[in-house]
């Protein structure tokens, strides 16, 4: 391992984290370490000071009492947000975060949860609570495996592409067979289980563009994901 430090921000861990989303912090610290990297990780919950001085964000869902609890924190924070992601720093939120990362959640009651506009999806509570496993396809991962549940349905804007296009379950809504966002290095998605021990091309995509922007170049390791391999092929086997 080298001198060189990536810096892993876990944003609102304490009420942002559950389906086991904490398990893609830890996966990152763990590739980051492998890839000779020194890993040093972060966390950020309301009223903390925010640090910018961050190479790669990641949160996860929660409950809509959790969104409710973080949003006036997460909108006071939205600029600073923005500008990292402008700026290319890599992020991953998961389902209720993802949710917040766009325009607004409006629950199946009627509330509206403003978000912070980072990416150009609108997201609606419907009565139907979408369950179950789910295999995504995209361009630059290949298959994506994971666990969705959620009852919010997000629709995407034209300012953002899709992770991916479902083939196995529901994805961002039952409309159509997207799953996910994207803006610049930002990934938002439904997928738990936690996503990236199953998906590990995703958790070194981010740290390859943390390196990039931090240090100019890349220079990771190559090691054995035979083990992630076969949860992938088990997750892949299971019913819906």
């Amino acid at each position: 391992m080298n001198d060189k430090t990536i810096k892993v921000l876990h944003l609102y861990a304490r009420d942002m984290n559950i389906y086991g989303d904490r398990g893609n912090v830890l996966t990152l610290l763990r590739r980051i370490q492998w890839h000779g990297y020194m890993p040093q990780l972060l966390e950020y919950n309301p009223g903390d000071k925010f640090p910018t001085d961050v190479d790669i964000i990641v949160g996860g869902g929660g409950q809509d009492s959790g969104q409710s609890k973080i949003q006036d924190d997460l909108i006071a924070i939205g600029p600073d947000l923005r500008k990292l992601a402008d700026d290319g720093t890599p992020m991953l939120v998961i389902c209720g975060l993802y949710q917040l990362f766009g325009k607004f959640f409006k629950t199946s009651s009627g509330e509206v949860i403003t978000g912070i506009g980072l990416l150009d999806v609108e997201t609606f509570g419907k009565s139907e609570r979408l369950i179950g496993n789910i295999i995504t396809h995209s361009e630059q991962f290949g298959d994506i495996v994971g666990y969705e549940n959620h009852s919010g349905q997000t629709y995407l804007g034209h300012q953002v592409e899709s992770l991916g296009r479902v083939r196995l379950g529901a994805g961002n809504n039952v409309e159509d067979v997207s799953e996910g966002a994207r803006y610049k290095n930002v990934i938002g998605s439904y997928l738990h289980g936690s996503l990236l021990p199953k998906n590990p091309s995703i958790a070194d995509y981010l740290i390859q563009q943390a390196a990039v922007n931090k240090y100019g170049r890349f220079e990771g390791n190559t090691f054995d994901d035979r083990i992630s391999d076969l949860a992938r092929k088990a997750a892949m086997k299971r019913p819906r």
